[in-house]
């Protein structure tokens, strides 16, 4: 049995997935807000049924996504909002490095893939090997590769536009 110790040492120690997987999957920073508590809260259930046999970050990974998937498949049913954080962004004084919008560009193509290719490019940009993403995603690592090419070449197409 996993203490509740050691869980929030996992949280802190793998933060960065759940706030990746929740930005890729929102449109405003309430949302990400909302979906990363989501995500907290079920890794918070599932983890008394966590049993090693892979490393705790590909388990995180595994939830994180697909909490952020059943969110996002909720809130299309509930219809659009529109985000007012770009109004708000404007009208904050701040200065953008080139870096942060190269970073904003990439996410903004990515948020237009589907939601599978959404998972399995975050996992990629994420340093995660073939054989991680498949036993992450469920894929074949041959699947992965295929689907990589293709997203990679998507987004090409899409950012020379």
């Amino acid at each position: 049995m996993y203490t509740k110790r050691e869980f929030i040492r996992a949280i802190k120690e793998n933060e960065g997935i759940i706030y990746k997987v929740a930005r890729l999957y929102t449109n405003s920073t309430e949302d990400q807000k909302d979906v990363y508590q989501d995500i907290v809260y079920q890794l918070w259930k599932s983890y008394p049924s966590f049993k090693a046999t892979s490393k705790i970050s590909t388990w995180m990974y595994r939830v994180a996504l697909n909490t952020a998937i059943s969110n996002l498949k909720k809130e299309k049913r509930k219809g659009t909002r529109v985000s007012i954080d770009n109004f708000l962004l404007n009208k904050i004084d701040q200065v953008d490095t080139a870096m942060e919008e190269r970073i904003t560009l990439l996410y903004a193509h990515i948020k237009k893939l589907s939601i599978v290719e959404k998972g399995i490019i975050l996992l990629h940009l994420e340093g995660k090997n073939y054989d991680e993403i498949a036993t992450i995603t469920g894929f074949t690592v041959t699947n992965i590769g295929t689907r990589l090419a293709r997203i990679k070449n998507k987004l090409k197409s899409q950012i020379k536009k």
